[in-house]
């Protein structure tokens, strides 16, 4: 009986702690650039973090989505992107999610531009950052993160702002192990 109560407390226990963890991304299918030449994704880089994060934590998940959506084309999603960060454009999502149960928020993209796309920017102005603890990935094809982590720290000043995971994109199908490691802090 004494297992029984322990393991049903356990589960709730790790309930109860998934709940105030969100996976939030934003990630593009369609071309995208590879250092063997332009590819198609049916699923995004960043897609696919996300959804290793959230399978190892067991926190909720959360896609960010433009209204409009970008071209499938490389290179006009690419000349889009860079229009939007001269102008400062901020996206319309098709949904926002209410961020304020969540403690320990992970935030990935993937790196347009030398930062995050204008969308996830429009996503962080939407929402009272304080107290909350921010997990920043990308996936990217040779920049890192660029400037985006000193955009991200400008842009939610009141947030705790961790080590960040940076995955090349052509090599994130077989990142599990550094993924599994960046979410266990290497346990």
């Amino acid at each position: 009986m004494k297992r029984i109560l322990l393991t049903a407390f356990l589960a709730l226990a790790a309930l109860s702690a998934s709940a105030q963890t969100l996976v939030v991304y934003y990630s593009r299918t369609g071309q995208n650039y590879t250092s063997d030449g332009i590819v198609n994704l049916k699923k995004g880089n960043t897609e696919v973090v996300a959804e290793q994060i959230q399978k190892l934590t067991g926190a909720d998940i959360f896609r960010l989505e433009t209204v409009k959506e970008y071209s499938v084309d490389y290179y006009e999603c690419t000349q889009k992107a860079k229009e939007e960060l001269n102008d400062k454009a901020r996206p319309a999502l098709k949904a926002d999610i209410d961020i304020s149960k969540y403690d320990t928020i992970y935030l990935g993209w993937p790196c347009w531009w030398g930062t995050y796309p204008m969308c996830v920017a429009t996503f962080l102005e939407a929402h009272d950052w304080t107290g909350k603890t921010v997990i920043p990935f990308t996936t990217h094809e040779g920049s890192g993160f660029g400037q985006s982590l000193r955009d991200l720290k400008a842009a939610i000043p009141a947030a705790t702002i961790k080590k960040g995971l940076s995955i090349q994109g052509s090599k994130v199908k077989s990142a599990r192990a550094q993924i599994e490691k960046f979410v266990t802090g290497g346990k």
